[in-house]
């Protein structure tokens, strides 16, 4: 059997090995510290679990319209307009979690041979998307003197004549940093004539209490928007999430969603109507909160064990540390640092190239108390490495 090329350019994580080792030292009677996967540790808000049992028990299991429940768009505009954002529902198009809604984007807007700029370090799976179409992500380096986010110039510096549009994050993982206003209102006028840009505000509700924006839809409203239930609303399993789109891409959208998902998980979609409550908000304000705290405990934490932070995350849930002065590369430190102290961290090349041996993620999904705990072993790991 001859397998699709595509196969042979899609490259696994290397969080997936770390998590394998971590099994067998869990399997071997150790208890592992796991900050290596991008998923909240809390389960799903109390009053959207039980939206999701009341649709099951009233027998609401059948397929919606392609583009998602009417009321959940609609809901989903409403809580536009808390943002000071005016949306039409029509817009907004409900989609099998942000990656489903990627695929969407990546078949709308790309054809075989197109090029799309991301990136390096960003969100991995953003080159598969493209794969999966016939084009080809292309990686603009970032770095910490930018914030790990491109300036407009970076961009125009790696656009050709077969780049049809940009794809960047804010804040992004795996550094939690945002685009700066200014950068982004220069980004948005430089795209514009030139292509589309998408831009993946996944994370937008973990900000801290003064994002510059909100979302870039406050700045204009040509962008494409890429959101999801999973990190602020807490609904990693239940695969949800939506895109905001320009008018003219609708219509396409609604037929690539009609032959590709069929629909959104029907349960999922009444469950998520109860995302946006007063009990449910009041739950994932809650957990911002944590989470902002746990990323400065942390930041400072690391700093004082000897590593540098060099960009303090604004939002998401992850701490992007420099680990060089352990003189180990960062996948040396984090196989180590899980083997000798039992933390589980993400080297930095599951994010791209760049700088991709200094850096680790560290993933703020634990309490403050395992926290501490985290800080003490790190601090050990590090005098030990550097042979203190």
């Amino acid at each position: 059997m001859k397998l699709a090329s595509r196969l042979e350019r899609v490259k696994p994580f290397y969080v997936m090995e770390l998590m394998e080792r971590a099994r067998r030292h869990e399997m071997a009677g150790h208890e592992i510290i796991h900050m290596e996967v991008g998923e909240p540790a809390y389960p799903t808000a109390a009053a959207i679990a039980r939206a999701g049992r009341e649709a099951i028990d009233r027998g609401d299991t059948r397929y919606t319209p392609a583009t998602g429940l009417p009321a959940l768009r609609e809901r989903i505009a409403g809580y536009y307009r808390t943002l000071d954002v005016d949306v039409d529902p029509e817009r907004v198009l409900i989609t099998s979690g942000a990656s489903g809604g990627l695929m969407l984007l990546a078949a709308a807007l790309l054809d075989p041979g197109d090029d799309i700029l991301v990136t390096d370090p960003g969100y991995p799976c953003n080159e598969a998307f493209a794969e999966a179409v016939g084009a080809h992500a292309r990686r603009v380096p970032v770095y910490a003197d930018t914030r790990f986010q491109p300036q407009w110039a970076d961009l125009l510096a790696h656009w050709s004549e077969r780049t049809r549009g940009v794809l960047l994050a804010s804040p992004s993982n795996p550094t939690g940093s945002m685009l700066g206003r200014s950068e982004l209102e220069a980004i948005v006028q430089g795209v514009r004539g030139r292509g589309f840009l998408i831009l993946d505000e996944i994370y937008q509700g973990l900000v801290d209490d003064d994002p510059p924006y909100r979302s870039v839809l406050q700045l204009a409203d040509d962008p494409i928007v890429l959101q999801s239930f999973s990190k602020y609303f807490g609904m990693t399993g239940w695969r949800l999430g939506w895109v905001v789109v320009p008018e003219v891409m609708i219509a396409g959208m609604r037929t690539l969603a009609q032959n590709l998902f069929i629909s959104p998980s029907t349960v999922a979609q009444h469950a998520a109507l109860a995302a946006f409550g007063e009990e449910a908000m009041a739950e994932h304000e809650r957990r911002r909160l944590q989470f902002m705290r746990r990323m400065s405990h942390l930041s400072q934490g690391l700093e004082q064990c000897g590593l540098v932070v060099p960009v303090r995350p604004q939002g998401a849930f992850y701490v992007y540390a420099d680990v060089s002065s352990s003189g180990l590369t960062a996948s040396e430190f984090s196989q180590r640092l899980l083997d000798d102290f039992h933390v589980a961290a993400t080297p930095g090349a599951d994010f791209g190239s760049v700088d991709a041996e200094r850096y680790v993620r560290f993933a703020c999904t634990v309490d403050l108390p395992v926290l501490d705990e985290v800080i003490r072993r790190v601090g050990v790991a590090v005098r030990r490495y550097r042979g203190d």
